[in-house]
């Protein structure tokens, strides 16, 4: 029996970690090497990265009053992660290409995120599976609810793909992507909990594993999802950075109640 996972989700923007909410706002909480840091602290299962800054946007982490030395851009940056994990990251955000797939993963990642280039670039992700691996492709579907249709947006949220949750899904795997990283976007940093019945939906349409992600707020929320789909993960960002030890409490909560936590 598969292990489900338990995924911190971490946001970059301009080079600092940020707090997410509804892909509008965006709250800066810190330098990013400190929160990875903590991460490994608490044994994460894996690590998701999310760079989340404009095409425009310049990685402008050089501050030098922080204990730990700046890192200048993002490749350094996933370089310097992968060195000091021991953990499964995966990193994704403004990824155009394969050459752009082949640079983070030569670059230390394990997994690289896609989301644009599902549409942009069909062929390219399909290139890339067989370049690099299934294993190495999470296609990450942002959704909002449309007249009760969970439809999918890419660009961060500003252009409709035209296809449901569901539909994308199926696409991504037929692409060959070896997991999907499903995001619901009205749901956010709202702490409301997950949008269980897309979730579901996804899960049983495709034979990939499905990582939920948007609405945790609390550990029941975690469990509610686990205990309500088929989906192999459960993500979140922000539930993480503000509680004292919040993902080992986590994971202690939902090993009481459930046998297939890893």
């Amino acid at each position: 029996m598969l292990k489900r996972r338990l995924m911190p989700v971490l946001y970059l923007k301009d080079g600092w970690m940020v707090r997410s909410q509804g892909f509008t706002l965006h709250q800066f909480i810190g330098e990013p090497v400190a929160h990875v840091e903590r991460m490994i602290q608490w044994d994460v299962d894996e690590l998701i990265i999310l760079d989340i800054g404009a095409e425009d946007s310049v990685f402008d982490h050089h501050r030098t009053d922080y204990r730990y030395p700046p890192v200048m851009t993002m490749l350094d940056f996933i370089e310097r992660t992968s060195i000091q994990c021991n953990i499964p990251l995966t990193f994704g955000g403004r990824i155009r290409s394969t050459a752009d797939i082949g640079l983070r993963i030569r670059n230390g990642a394990d997994k690289v995120t896609v989301n644009t280039m599902l549409y942009i670039d069909p062929n390219g992700v399909e290139a890339a599976t067989r370049e690099f691996g299934s294993q190495a492709i999470v296609a990450s579907i942002d959704y909002r609810m449309v007249d009760e249709v969970p439809l999918v947006f890419y660009e961060r949220g500003k252009h409709q793909a035209g296809i449901d949750a569901v539909a994308a899904a199926r696409r991504a795997e037929a692409l060959g992507a070896g997991e999907i990283l499903l995001n619901n976007m009205d749901r956010d940093g709202m702490a409301g909990g997950y949008d269980i019945k897309t979730v579901h939906s996804v899960a049983a349409a495709v034979a990939v594993p499905v990582i939920a992600c948007g609405g945790a707020g609390t550990n029941q929320h975690f469990l509610e999802v686990l205990q309500g789909t088929e989906a192999s993960a459960a993500a979140a960002g922000n539930i993480f950075h503000f509680k004292e030890n919040a993902y080992p409490q986590a994971k202690r909560f939902l090993r009481s109640q459930l046998d297939d936590i890893r």
